[in-house]
């Protein structure tokens, strides 16, 4: 999320550190009306991807002077991705999306499955001011 990026950002510029900002795609299998399956067009949703996160990073341009931030753009789960950076990092910072009332719709499924389970510290940012 945006306000995780932000907050990671500005702990980044404290703690004079560099920052992953990840983004993870997949494709969800499909059967054309043959019966064939379709093969993903993998270039092109990376491209997108790509084109996707650094939009976002546009937005808080202001926020990352002076941090070297490190753009990674990877295909597969969430979870698995920051998982996988965890084992090298000091924090994983997440966003929250603060929907519901239960715990793990509260957090969202990927906090939730980053808090039981990176190796690290692991700060959730809610969206919300």
């Amino acid at each position: 999320s945006l306000s995780a990026i932000r907050w990671a950002l500005r702990e980044a510029a404290l703690r004079k550190v560099s920052v992953d900002v990840i983004h993870t795609w997949h494709f969800t299998p499909m059967i054309d009306p043959m019966g064939i399956p379709m093969v993903p067009p993998t270039a092109e949703m990376q491209a997108s991807a790509k084109v996707m996160l650094n939009n976002v990073m546009k937005q808080v341009e202001a926020d990352r002077a002076g941090i070297q931030v490190n753009e990674i753009v990877t295909q597969g789960s969430p979870v698995s991705a920051l998982l996988q950076a965890a084992r090298d990092a000091e924090m994983v910072v997440v966003g929250r999306r603060g929907h519901g009332g239960f715990v793990g719709l509260l957090l969202g499924s990927v906090a939730t499955q980053i808090v039981h389970h990176a190796p690290c510290a692991v700060v959730v940012v809610s969206a919300r001011p």
